[in-house]
């Protein structure tokens, strides 16, 4: 089948737009730099190139939390008092993929009308397609563009919560996990890794009756993050309450995050975790277009099949046909290079 392509972009002209805070450049320059047509790779680097100088400015959060426990009510409640308060904010939210239109199936836009009317405020919702850690393929690119498009807090949603949701604090400086109170034992459920990764737990919800629950789970959860070693960071993780609907506690959330934000510059870890993060993206990005490089070839995707049905059998170990998947790549190599 015939690939779909499209005219090239003009990329001098998306730059221009997107540095100088143009939303419709932005949103193209995103749509472009997420696009998996081979036609778009070349323009998507240059784009790149172009504006990342003017990135790294912006405060970057990630925001992670439990089935039901209000990420997007919270997120924009807590956008509308940013951009109340001067601040450019985007929001990249990461939703499932749909099986059938491989795009998002979830589009948090349209649950968040009141922030995404509000000119300092941008929306995007991405699908997470077949990438894994709760964010979308593209995601670290969308960011750099955030940030050269002028914007000063960059939030990032993302899918659920779970082990796997460890690979957004690649991407961010600040990692934010909601929890819920009166769900039952809290702690029986919850996921060592993505607490240990945490810089802050807030208990949302704390409305009407539930703020006894949620004052008793802040005491359960404040405790339980004492049992933690003390993070590279230095900083010691802390658990407030919060009110999506009221929005009591939100003023406090910003201030941690501001307090977080200047300890982590003072310490010098601010600098020296977003140089680790470029570097574990280096990686990934190499990582991606190895795997891109194996599919082309239809000789490895015919061994790869035939070794699969193997080690599904048990004939062969999954090493052995790791190894021997790797010697015919190296051989269809050689051969395509004499």
């Amino acid at each position: 089948m015939k690939q779909y392509s499209r005219p090239n972009p003009d990329v001098e002209s998306l730059a221009k737009g997107v540095l100088s805070g143009d939303r419709i450049s932005l949103a193209q320059a995103i749509t472009l730099v997420e696009s998996n047509l081979e036609s778009d790779q070349r323009p998507a680097a240059s784009l790149l190139e172009k504006v990342l100088p003017k990135s790294g400015n912006a405060l970057r959060i990630g925001i992670t939390g439990v089935p039901g426990v209000g990420k997007s009510t919270f997120i924009e409640t807590l956008g509308k008092y940013l951009v109340n308060e001067g601040k450019r904010l985007a929001v990249l939210t990461i939703d499932p993929t749909s099986p059938v239109t491989k795009g998002s199936i979830l589009g948090d836009k349209t649950r968040m009308e009141e922030l995404s009317k509000h000119p300092f405020a941008f929306i995007r919702p991405s699908s997470s397609g077949t990438s894994i850690g709760g964010v979308a393929y593209k995601t670290r690119e969308a960011i750099f563009l955030c940030e050269a498009a002028g914007y000063d807090v960059i939030i990032v949603e993302t899918i659920g919560v779970g082990q796997s949701e460890i690979s957004v604090s690649n991407m961010v400086d600040f990692f934010l996990l909601l929890m819920l109170a009166g769900a039952g034992d809290e702690l029986q459920g919850m996921k060592k890794g993505i607490m240990e990764i945490s810089d802050a737990l807030v208990i949302t919800k704390a409305d009407g009756t539930n703020v006894k629950n949620a004052i008793e789970a802040q005491s359960v959860y404040q405790q339980a993050l004492h049992l933690f070693p003390l993070p590279d960071s230095g900083w010691h993780p802390i658990v407030l309450v919060t009110s999506s609907i009221t929005g009591e506690g939100i003023k406090e959330i910003w201030d941690m995050i501001l307090r977080h934000h200047d300890h982590v510059k003072s310490s010098g870890y601010l600098i020296k975790n977003r140089s680790r993060q470029n570097v574990a993206w280096f990686h990934d990005r190499f990582m991606q277009l190895l795997n891109k490089d194996l599919r082309q070839f239809k000789e490895i995707e015919i061994a790869q099949k035939k070794l699969e049905a193997e080690v599904s059998n048990s004939t062969i170990s999954s090493d052995a046909a790791a190894k021997q998947l790797l010697d015919k790549y190296h051989e269809v190599l050689r051969r395509k290079n004499s």
